[in-house]
């Protein structure tokens, strides 16, 4: 590979470390072929795109970025495959049922929205993690729940009050 090959590929990886928000960075090296065809088509299928690429030529695409990705850049180290997607936890999702059938892909690092998730002991806390989405829908959920409950009781109460007003009016005196 000469230097412009080189130089294309920082800036193709520059640029897509830069347009996206959820990054991880696995280990892939054990697997063969196949397993990796078939780990690309899971991602591929979920939107998550994979590309492997030499630690130095990642390392120089970062520092063309304006993110900070601490700690993630001693991370490389031996294969590294990175993953960007548009969605926080479909990477670290795929991973796990991947699993399932073998011990990789190992999960070195992730960046989620300049939050730093460094080991593979992270991946549950990557899956947990909620979307902007999800957090705004529980909020909404809870400012909904006190408003519901003084329409219930107020809708409950009417009834009653309004058949006591009916027993006092039809009341002799």
């Amino acid at each position: 590979m000469n230097r412009d090959e080189k130089g294309a590929i920082i800036e193709q990886l520059a640029h897509q470390l830069s347009e996206h928000k959820f990054i991880y960075i696995t280990d892939v090296s054990s697997l063969d072929a196949k397993k990796t065809s078939e780990l690309r088509r899971a991602f591929f299928k979920d939107g998550v795109v994979m590309q492997v690429a030499k630690n130095t030529l990642i390392e120089k695409a970062i520092e063309r970025t304006d993110k900070n990705f601490g700690a993630l850049v001693d991370t490389l180290k031996g294969n590294t495959a990175l993953l960007f997607s548009q969605d926080s936890k479909i990477p670290a999702k795929i991973i796990k049922e991947f699993r399932k059938a073998t011990d990789k892909p190992y999960l070195k690092g992730a960046y989620i929205d300049s939050d730093i998730f460094v080991g593979d002991d992270q991946l549950e806390a990557l899956i947990k993690l909620k979307s902007k989405n999800e957090l705004i829908g529980e909020i909404i959920g809870l400012l909904q729940s006190p408003a519901q409950n003084v329409i219930s009781a107020l809708q409950s109460s009417g009834g009653k009050l309004a058949g006591i007003v009916k027993t006092l009016s039809e009341k002799p005196e």
